[in-house]
């Protein structure tokens, strides 16, 4: 009855949002705001609720294209990196000096934030038909790149989590993981049957990549590592004709089940009571994030875009719900984080995922002239 309350909640606040431009699937997060005392069957719901975390990270896995990324312009590499690591670096001395936590925490953190929710502004780039122009393929291109970086978050923090094993032993469990992935791209060529497979059949065999690579990256506490390189693994490895039905199967199953259980999830584990005693916490992380990005995207792109479209480049950049909830609540379920700053996070994600679409919209609308 839980469940079908909250599936029926999150279908109706949807509609709502998305006349908003923001994702429907928005409307789980802030539903679990609201039930955060509620209790459920905790067992049976962290279940469900990691499901749809290693599905959306297997999707995301899924959707990062290596040729693509290997093929990226230098100025999408140059801008991923200084943008990302620009807001990373004033991000990590926030909580370094105000939340107390060591550096490492504290940058692995601020990584995580820095990192970009791009699919959000896909939209409104299409409504605008500005998909196609340098702005929009600097903006779809950085928050393609940018995949490799929370990648990189999430392997940090999965040594975190695993240092108090054994970090040899989870050092070798992420290497046959890479390893195993690496072979599954060099099979594409050599498997030729599966190009004949029914799609049912390629869909049930793409279920037990995923839940082997998840199996053995849970060995070594590092299952989420292991959704990721499924989906890259099972991206080059299945053949193009199918590429496109199997992620809309994945795609369907993950966010028409399991993603909406999970932010649902993350949405309960806020400290409504924590942002209501500290508002200005949420304000200062807010300010910083939005301000460092802005001027990092306008120092590496106003020669390339132009003042205004490097602006523009970094409001669109600035829109969260991306990997970096799925990093926090990972901390915060291995207590390397409290809930006060994972309140903060989340609180902060929110705001950005309802401002930037609406400013980034008007700016749009009044400077479309200058958008090449």
């Amino acid at each position: 009855m839980f469940l079908g309350i909250v599936f029926l909640a999150t279908f109706v606040v949807g509609k709502v949002l998305e006349r908003f431009s923001i994702p429907w699937i928005f409307a789980a997060l802030i539903i679990g705001v609201f039930l955060a005392d509620f209790p459920v069957q905790q067992e049976t719901f962290n279940f469900l609720a990691n499901l749809g975390m290693y599905l959306l990270l297997f999707i995301i896995g899924f959707q990062i294209d290596l040729t693509k990324l290997a093929k990226s312009s230098k100025f999408i590499v140059k801008s991923t990196f200084f943008i990302i690591l620009f807001e990373a670096f004033f991000g990590s001395l926030i909580i370094h000096f105000l939340f107390g936590y060591n550096w490492i925490l504290s940058v692995i953190v601020s990584l995580s934030f820095a990192t970009v929710g791009e699919a959000i502004l896909l939209p409104i780039l299409d409504e605008f038909n500005i998909v196609n122009t340098k702005l929009g393929h600097s903006i779809i291109g950085v928050g393609t790149l940018d995949d490799v970086i929370e990648v990189i978050a999430l392997i940090a923090v999965m040594v975190l989590v695993g240092s108090s094993t054994n970090l040899i032993y989870v050092g070798t469990s992420l290497a046959i993981l890479f390893i195993m992935a690496f072979g599954l791209t060099k099979l594409r060529e050599e498997v030729r049957y599966f190009k004949f497979l029914d799609l049912d059949e390629l869909f049930l065999f793409s279920l037990f990549v995923i839940f082997l690579f998840i199996g053995l990256g849970n060995i070594a506490d590092a299952a989420p590592i292991g959704a990721i390189l499924a989906g890259i693994a099972l991206k080059t490895f299945i053949p193009d004709k199918r590429l496109e039905n199997v992620e809309t199967l994945f795609k369907t199953v993950c966010y028409g089940l399991f993603a909406p259980i999970f932010f649902l999830w993350v949405g309960m584990s806020v400290d409504v009571k924590y942002i209501l005693a500290y508002p200005l916490l949420v304000l200062i992380v807010s300010l910083v994030s939005i301000v460092a990005k802005l001027v990092a995207s306008w120092i590496s792109g106003h020669n390339v875009l132009g003042f205004k479209s490097s602006l523009l480049f970094g409001v669109g950049l600035s829109v969260r719900f991306s990997t970096s909830l799925v990093i926090v609540k990972i901390l915060l379920d291995n207590n390397l984080i409290t809930t006060g700053l994972y309140s903060v996070i989340v609180a902060s994600s929110v705001i950005f995922t309802f401002i930037i679409p609406f400013t980034f919209s008007y700016l749009v609308k009044h400077w479309r002239a200058d958008i090449h």
